[in-house]
C-alpha cells in the first residue's frame, strides 16, 4: 500500500505520496521543489495528539499483569486509570490500578497501585506513599465520587479479591474505609460507578462483577497433545450478580440489590455507565457483559429496576449472538436530546454505536458511521464521547487490544498489541480519523483503561492509557487551537456534589448544543469531572443553563460568562 499525503487544498482527502519517478518527470532538469504541485508543497498537518514520554512527564510506575504459563484469566483484564484532582488545587492527577499478591499469584517484588499529582508544569510526582493509596491486591478499576459530599473526591477500587474505598481526608491523605463502609465485596469485580439512583442527593454504587474464578476452579485451555495453555473464553466460567449499594449519609451503604432484576441478571460485567435512556430524571445502567447478553437497567424508582436489554436491542448482535462487551460510554452524540450508548467488543465482533430513538427502542447505527468497519479486526476497552477539537460536537476514541498475547500464533490478521481508533463527529455522523490524528494513533498497544481530563488547564481534553503489563500512555491534546470553550466545574448543594446527572444547554453563535453529566463509563477507569463545553470559532457565549439533578428542581441560567477559562458553578449560587 503506498504511503499518502495530505493535501492541504482538500482536507477532506488523502493523496497517493508521488513516487521518485513522479518527482523525476515533475521536475525535468531543474530542482524538484520548483515543479512540485502547490497542494504538495506543505509537510502533513500537526499531529491532533501528542505521546508524552517518561522523561518528560515524571510518570515511570508501570503496569505488571502477573502474565504465567498457566495463562490465569485475570492477567488479561487489567487495569484502570483515574483523572481527578485529589487535593482540590484545580489541577487533574493521575491514579494508576496494578495487580497484586492473589491465590494465583505471588508477586516477585511488592507491587503497587500509583497516584501522581500534578506539578502544574507538565511533569507529575508520585505521591502513592504518602498518600496511603497503593493498594494490595489485584486490582482492576477505579471509581471516583465525593460521597460525603465533603468536598473532596474519594476512590474506590475494585479487584480480583478484596475492593477498597479509600475516603479522602483532605489534607493529602486517605484512609481504608472498606469494612466500615459495609463495601467488602468479595469476587472479582471490575468496572463501577458512583451515581444517585434515588436522588436522595447522596452518591450510591454500582459495582459490576464479572465470572466465578478461584486457583482451586480454574479451567484448562489449551493442546493436551503439546501441554501448551492458552487464556480461556470467559464462557467458559460461570456468570456472577453485580452488586448495587445505597449510601446511608453515615459512611455507611447497604447492598439493595437482593431481590431486584440485578441481581437476578447473571452476568459478566465488565464495564458500566450510569444515564437517563428515557429522560424521566432517574439515572438508569447499561451494562456490558462478556460471552453473555449486556444489560440495561431502567430506573422505575422506588428501588425497583428492569432489565429491558433483550427488549431495546441492546442485549444481542443484531443476528441474535451475545458478544464480549467491555468498555462503554453514553453521549448525545447526534443532538437529538436523548442519551445514545456505545459498547466495545472483541474482534470479529464489531463495537455498536446504538442511537437512542426513546421510548426504551435502540437502534445500531455502527455501520452508518463507519465504527463497525475500523473496529471488525479490534478488541475494545477504555473508550469515551468527548469533544476533542472543541467545535461543539462529541467526538470518539477508543483504547484497544486483544486480550490474548499468543493471538498471532494462531491469527494472520488479528495482533495483540493494537493501535487506537479516533471518529470526528461531523454534525452527528461519526468519520474515523484515525490516519491522520498523528504518529501515536500508527503504534500499536496493549491498551486497557482509559480517562480523559484537561492536565494543563487549556481547555482541551488529554488522554491517559493504562496498558496491560507495559508503560501508562499519556496524550497530550494539540487539536482545535483556533476553537474557543467553557470550562464548567459543577458542584451541587441539594444534589450530590458531583453533580452527576445533571442536564446542561449552552447557545453559542446562535447554535443550542446538550450535554448530560453520565457516571463512569470507559473501562475500570474515571474521567475528570469538569465539563469542557466547545465554543468552536465563536468568541462568546450567549448562556449556559445547568437543570441540576434530584432532589433539585433548579434550572440555572448563566449569561456573560468569560470564555476560554473554568468557572466553579454552585447549584442556586451561580459562578
Amino acid at each position: 500500500m503506498r504511503a499518502l499525503w495530505y493535501n492541504p487544498a482538500m482536507q477532506d482527502f488523502w493523496l497517493p505520496r508521488p513516487s521518485r519517478r513522479d518527482f523525476l518527470r515533475l521536475a525535468g532538469a531543474a530542482s524538484s521543489a520548483a515543479a512540485l504541485p502547490s497542494s504538495w508543497a506543505r509537510a502533513q498537518p500537526p499531529a491532533l495528539f501528542d505521546e508524552v514520554p517518561a522523561s518528560r512527564s515524571g510518570i515511570t510506575w508501570r503496569h505488571d499483569n502477573a502474565v504465567s504459563d498457566n495463562r490465569y484469566l485475570p492477567e488479561t483484564c487489567g487495569s484502570g486509570c483515574a483523572v481527578f484532582d485529589y487535593d482540590n488545587d484545580g489541577w487533574m492527577d493521575l491514579y494508576l490500578v496494578n495487580s497484586g499478591p492473589a491465590d494465583f499469584y505471588t508477586p516477585k517484588a511488592p507491587l503497587r497501585n500509583a497516584l501522581y499529582r500534578n506539578n502544574r508544569d507538565g511533569t507529575f510526582t508520585d505521591v502513592t506513599e504518602k498518600a496511603g493509596v497503593a493498594g494490595g491486591t489485584f486490582g482492576m478499576g477505579v471509581a471516583v465520587g465525593d460521597y460525603d459530599n465533603d468536598g473532596f473526591p474519594d476512590l474506590f477500587v475494585t479487584a480480583y479479591g478484596r475492593c477498597t474505598l479509600y475516603h479522602n481526608n483532605g489534607n493529602g491523605t486517605f484512609t481504608d474505609v472498606t469494612d466500615a463502609a459495609g463495601l467488602r465485596s468479595p469476587g472479582w469485580t471490575t468496572s463501577a460507578v458512583w451515581f444517585d439512583y434515588d436522588n436522595d442527593g447522596r452518591l450510591d454504587l454500582f459495582v459490576c462483577s464479572f465470572v466465578e474464578f478461584s486457583l482451586a476452579t480454574n479451567v484448562f485451555c489449551g493442546d493436551n497433545k503439546l501441554g501448551r495453555r492458552y487464556y480461556c473464553i470467559p464462557r467458559v466460567f460461570k456468570p456472577s450478580s453485580s452488586l448495587l449499594f445505597h449510601n446511608n449519609g453515615n459512611g455507611t451503604f447497604t447492598e439493595v440489590s437482593k431481590g431486584t432484576d440485578i441481581q437476578k441478571a447473571l452476568g459478566k460485567a465488565l464495564g458500566v455507565v450510569a444515564t437517563d435512556v428515557d429522560k424521566d430524571g432517574k439515572l438508569d445502567l447499561f451494562v456490558a457483559n462478556d460471552t453473555v447478553q449486556n444489560f440495561l437497567f431502567m430506573n422505575r424508582g422506588g428501588g425497583k429496576w428492569d432489565e429491558v436489554g433483550l427488549a431495546a436491542e441492546v442485549g444481542f448482535s443484531s443476528n441474535g449472538q451475545p458478544r464480549s462487551g467491555m468498555g462503554v460510554d453514553a453521549a448525545d452524540f447526534d443532538q437529538d436530546g436523548f442519551e445514545d450508548l456505545f459498547v466495545a467488543n472483541v474482534d470479529q465482533e464489531m463495537f455498536s454505536l446504538y442511537k437512542n430513538r426513546g421510548n426504551e427502542s435502540i437502534q445500531d447505527v455502527a455501520h452508518a458511521n463507519g465504527v463497525a468497519q475500523s473496529t471488525r479486526l479490534m478488541s475494545g476497552w477504555g473508550l469515551k464521547f468527548f469533544d476533542y477539537d472543541n467545535d461543539g460536537h462529541l467526538d470518539l476514541i477508543l483504547a484497544n487490544g486483544h486480550p490474548d498475547d499468543m493471538i498471532e500464533a494462531y491469527s494472520t490478521q488479528v495482533t495483540y498489541r493494537e493501535p487506537l481508533l479516533l471518529f470526528h463527529n461531523e454534525a452527528g455522523t461519526l468519520r474515523d480519523v484515525s490516519s491522520a490524528a498523528g504518529p501515536v494513533f500508527q503504534k500499536r498497544f496493549p491498551a486497557r483503561g482509559l480517562a480523559v481530563g484537561d492536565l494543563d488547564n487549556d481547555g482541551r481534553l488529554d488522554v491517559l492509557i493504562n496498558n496491560n503489563g507495559d508503560a501508562p500512555l499519556l496524550l497530550q491534546n494539540r487539536a482545535g487551537q483556533a476553537n474557543h470553550w467553557v470550562g464548567l466545574r459543577l458542584q451541587g448543594t441539594t444534589c450530590n456534589r458531583d453533580a452527576v446527572g445533571a442536564r446542561i444547554s449552552w447557545s453559542a453563535g446562535g447554535t443550542v448544543r446538550r450535554r448530560f453529566k453520565t457516571g463512569g463509563g470507559s473501562y475500570l477507569s474515571a474521567h475528570d469531572p469538569r465539563e469542557i463545553l466547545g465554543l468552536g470559532t465563536a468568541t462568546q457565549v450567549e448562556w449556559v443553563e445547568i437543570a441540576w439533578p434530584g432532589p433539585s428542581t433548579r434550572v440555572d441560567r448563566l449569561t456573560n460568562l468569560a470564555i476560554d477559562r473554568y468557572h466553579l458553578v454552585v447549584e442556586g449560587r451561580g459562578v
